[in-house]
């Protein structure tokens, strides 16, 4: 075997490289006294002596010899001491947590997993969010197709904004906003003269959302208890086409709207842009609540945090809005 193929050793840190020095040097050349620069370092007098010492040995010279009652540096210390301090200041900035990001010069593409109706509800939020504050950010936002764990782990997806009932241990979730469930229908639907009652609601067609095409819910579980069941005429995969059916006849669907007192949600709009009317429902239904779920090593990644604190603001809107 030729010497150019034999594999090359690894190379070894150096014994003399220690950050801690580098530092020492620093206080050493600009304060040019051992007792200031062991308070400035918050030690004692002694141990910056050895640390003295020890800088002696590894760079061969003096580095500070004393002139009267005064250390005045050598000429190679005099070299060394704007290389020392600027090292310093890269180990300060290398090792300080980052103090976040400036929105205008991000350049990223955020993908988010949530249903038809969650993405309808933060896309134009977000998108007004960006071109304020963060133009070059792009939105991709996709269906509920992918296992949330895996998908956030692997970066498939950057976040995931809906009901989060499935996460892995290691996921971190952060609770937006609880809403409730209120009936959809069309203007002038029959149901919305007179008292809505669960006699009523249960008379009615029914359109049921579900992504596993199921035809129960919250709704008849309610309902049976007052030994009432409803006809559920289709299930669809998404709260937008359910709408939009609504809109176009008799049928009742659930939109998730504010709780009483709360401002107007976002997850509404699309019901009231299709001209819904929105009947409190009877029947004490669980509230639903929305989150979002993102993977530990995203925490503390300032454009991840812009993108979180985006969607808080889209997804909780003030009070006074």
């Amino acid at each position: 075997m030729s010497s150019d193929s034999a594999p090359h050793p690894a190379p070894q840190p150096s014994p003399n490289l220690d950050a801690n020095l580098a530092v020492a040097l620093d206080a050493l050349l600009t304060e040019q006294s051992v007792t200031r620069a062991a308070a400035r370092l918050r030690t004692s007098p002694a141990a910056m002596s050895r640390t003295l010492a020890r800088l002696r040995r590894v760079l061969q010279d003096p580095l500070l010899v004393r002139a009267g009652q005064a250390m005045v540096p050598t000429p190679r210390a005099e070299e060394l001491r704007g290389e020392a301090a600027a090292v310093v200041r890269r180990l300060e900035a290398l090792l300080t947590p980052s103090g976040g990001i400036d929105p205008a010069a991000l350049r990223r593409t955020f993908t988010v997993q949530a249903s038809d109706l969650v993405g309808a509800a933060l896309a134009p939020g977000l998108l007004a969010l960006a071109r304020r504050r963060a133009p070059g950010v792009s939105l991709r936002v996709l269906a509920e197709e992918w296992e949330a764990g895996p998908a956030l782990r692997e970066g498939r997806i950057d976040l995931e904004v809906g009901a989060i009932d499935h996460v892995d241990p290691e996921t971190r979730v952060e609770e937006l906003v609880t809403v409730r469930l209120a009936a959809g229908v069309r203007a002038g639907h029959p149901l919305t003269e007179g008292p809505l009652t669960p006699a009523r609601l249960a008379a009615a067609d029914h359109v049921a959302v579900s992504r596993r095409g199921r035809f129960t819910g919250p709704l008849d579980t309610a309902l049976a208890e007052h030994g009432l069941s409803r006809r559920v005429g289709v299930t669809l995969p998404g709260h937008l086409a359910a709408m939009a059916l609504t809109a176009a006849g008799d049928a009742v669907c659930l939109v998730p709207t504010a709780l009483p007192g709360e401002p107007p949600s976002p997850l509404s709009t699309a019901a009231h842009a299709l001209g819904l009317r929105l009947l409190e429902i009877p029947l004490p239904l669980p509230p639903l609540t929305i989150a979002m779920a993102w993977h530990p090593r995203h925490t503390t990644d300032g454009a991840h945090q812009w993108l979180r604190d985006a969607v808080r603001q889209v997804l909780r809107p003030p009070r006074d809005r």
